[in-house]
């Protein structure tokens, strides 16, 4: 039996009134993988992952399990994302019996969008080929700094070379839908410096970049440091400045701000995956760790390799836990939902669904005034402030 998360029941309690975005339609969902290997961990990286390479085998055949006993959850998927972890670190010929084993099973749309993450070290002739073949036309690059001192401090395994590199080798193996993550707020980062990497991103004409702050996890070797005093991160107030500039600059620059931490040169651009999980749409995520969500209920899995294993092997899904979502908790999501991207809530829409005119709520009608919101042709949006 699935459990209502304690926190849900006190926010419906408190907030009985608060609600958010409703989509009439019923798009596609998206199938996630989540490979959890990496060649070594990052210093700041709080996601589930193991460095033992001998593993893969044996996962690859766990992860087939999984993908038949989750058969018939889906009739199809239009997106396709391979995350990790460090998807890149797969040999040609693992990679290609992943692809072959998920079509196999499911039905990925022909127009589908196709992502795989990759560590700029991993990108080479061989590896850009078969991703080619196997009809990956997305990839999103694990940049995070063209500095070579902020990658040693994150305990990134390329330099900026090879950074530099991966976009080139990307682009002359014919991959024009680009994606890059970079990091701010890192101890011993100027503003500046952020400054530099965003212009310099802007140079290559990067179709999709995504600014995130860093976060600082008591369970990673970064989080242990700064506890235990060893340097300082940036406050709240220059967080939010370089926030701000972040902004302001992309949007100068030609990038459509289209989520909290997500810019793309125009809408045909933006992550047509992860902005599933900003609107609501059903997801289905397999591998150690992965979530997913039916539209009413979300679930994910555990973060344990020997016990996804286990369980697997005895043909039981390896769900760590569940909740059901009724009314109150899809109404308060999709509001913090909604309000993360430019997209915003569609007003007639969120009443036609759940009965309420929600620019009548009078917090709302405070933010408005506060300028943190605005309507415009029937949506609610937030603005940059």
């Amino acid at each position: 039996m699935c459990r209502v998360n304690a926190y849900y029941k006190e926010i419906i309690v408190n907030k009985s009134s608060d609600i958010g975005q409703g989509a009439l339609s019923k798009p596609l969902p998206g199938l996630y993988i989540h490979i959890p290997f990496c060649h070594r961990k990052c210093r700041y990286c709080d996601f589930f992952s193991v460095t033992n390479k001998a593993n893969i085998p044996s996962f690859l055949t766990a992860l087939s399990s999984e993908m038949v006993l989750r058969s018939n959850l889906f009739k199809s998927f239009d997106t396709l994302y391979i995350g990790g972890g460090t998807p890149s670190l797969l040999s040609p010929d693992q990679l290609t019996a992943l692809f072959q084993k998920i079509h196999q099973i499911f039905r990925i749309n022909e127009d589908a969008e196709i992502t795989i993450e990759v560590n700029p070290a991993d990108v080479n002739d061989k590896f850009l080929e078969k991703a080619e073949l196997l009809g990956i036309n997305r990839l999103n690059i694990g940049i995070q700094s063209f500095d070579d001192n902020i990658l040693n401090f994150l305990g990134r395994r390329h330099n900026s070379n090879q950074a530099i590199s991966s976009i080139h080798y990307a682009r002359e193996a014919g991959f024009e839908n680009l994606g890059i993550d970079l990091i701010y707020g890192i101890p011993g980062q100027s503003r500046v410096e952020w400054k530099k990497n965003l212009q310099y991103a802007v140079s290559l004409n990067i179709p999709h970049i995504s600014c995130y702050q860093l976060t600082l996890e008591a369970n990673t070797p970064l989080g242990s440091e700064y506890l235990r005093g060893s340097f300082e991160v940036p406050d709240n107030d220059e967080l939010f400045e370089w926030f701000m500039e972040t902004s302001i600059f992309l949007e100068e620059s030609g990038y459509y701000h289209y989520e909290v931490s997500n810019f793309s040169l125009g809408k045909s651009m933006m992550s047509r995956h992860n902005s599933k999980y900003w609107r609501h749409v059903p997801y289905l995520g397999l591998g150690p760790a992965a979530h997913s969500f039916d539209g009413v209920k979300r679930w994910w899995n555990i973060r344990s390799l020997k016990s996804y294993f286990r369980m697997l092997n005895s043909d039981r899904l390896p769900v760590e836990n569940c909740e059901e979502l009724n009314s109150e908790n899809l109404k308060l999501e999709s509001l913090f939902l909604g309000f993360r991207t430019k997209a915003g809530i569609k007003l007639a829409e969120f009443e036609e669904k759940y009965g309420y005119d929600l620019s009548e709520d009078r917090k709302i009608v405070m933010l408005i005034e506060a300028g943190h919101l605005e309507i415009k042709n029937g949506i609610m949006q937030p603005t940059r402030t």
